[in-house]
């Protein structure tokens, strides 16, 4: 038996009337906030670029995929066949350069097959026939990585800033604006707002120099807990016991502090 054929029986038998309790209960709703946690293990194993929990998490990955697939298939909706053969359809259909006569030598000009086919099968069409190429982009994409995507498309579409350095001049002037909303205390919705632009400027400039937001603010995440927890540990006693010079010394010797991958913390 194929292992994929395998793995599909083993998810029909877990779902059937003497299967797994708890797996019969499961929904498309339940398994959301599954698949989102496997999905964030699964970056993180690539970010410690850790090849042993990249195979696992895959594996983990893929059971939600075929258990989503699973309860589709008890609905007569479509079956992991149908997810795999759409894939595989859609790897021929957005390849034209590939597996057609459309010619394409370079990274970029392949990308853009791939958004040109992509546009015509996925955009959202308004009532009055208008398609967006912004359609394609998930809802539920966490800010960041969707400002991210739409700077993207927009700077492919040609609407983009001239060069890193006139974005850097962007972020100042958002800057300014969030220091002036912040001084308006009969505004302070204003102060929402100048902020999102700051980020998404931000955003738009980690797209201009090919600079991953998410990845380096999760860098960042993890370099601030990681001196945190380093202050902890040198302060000995509660940190709220030491004033605002102590903790700024406790600070500053724990930027000199090297990262150590073997710590869990870190």
């Amino acid at each position: 038996m194929h292992v994929v054929d395998r793995l599909v029986q083993l998810m029909a038998r877990l779902r059937a009337p003497d299967g797994c309790a708890w797996d019969r209960e499961q929904t498309p709703q339940t398994l959301r906030s599954f698949l989102l946690e496997e999905a964030y293990e699964l970056a993180e194993a690539i970010d410690r670029d850790d090849w042993p929990a990249l195979r696992e998490e895959l594996g983990d990955l893929l059971l939600q995929i075929v258990f989503l697939s699973q309860i589709a298939s008890e609905r007569d909706a479509f079956c992991f066949a149908d997810v795999a053969q759409g894939l595989a359809d859609k790897l021929v259909r957005r390849h034209p350069h590939v597996f057609g006569d459309v010619e394409a030598q370079t990274a970029r000009e392949a990308w853009q097959q791939w958004e040109q086919v992509k546009r015509l099968e996925n955009e959202s069409v308004a009532s009055d026939g208008f398609r967006s190429r912004l359609g394609g982009i998930p809802r539920a994409l966490p800010a960041l990585l969707k400002a991210h995507r739409l700077a993207d498309k927009a700077a492919r579409a040609g609407i983009r800033w001239p060069s890193a350095r006139a974005l850097l001049g962007k972020i100042r002037d958002e800057i300014d604006e969030l220091e002036r909303a912040f001084e308006d205390e009969q505004q302070p919705r204003r102060r929402e707002e100048e902020l999102g632009d700051l980020l998404f400027a931000a955003a738009s400039f980690a797209r201009h120099v090919g600079i991953d937001p998410e990845a380096a603010l999760q860098a960042a995440n993890a370099k601030f807990a990681r001196r945190f927890v380093e202050v902890e540990r040198a302060a000995g006693r509660p940190l709220e016991t030491f004033d605002a010079e102590q903790l700024d010394r406790l600070w500053q010797a724990a930027k000199r502090v090297p990262a150590d991958p073997t710590r869990p913390d870190e």
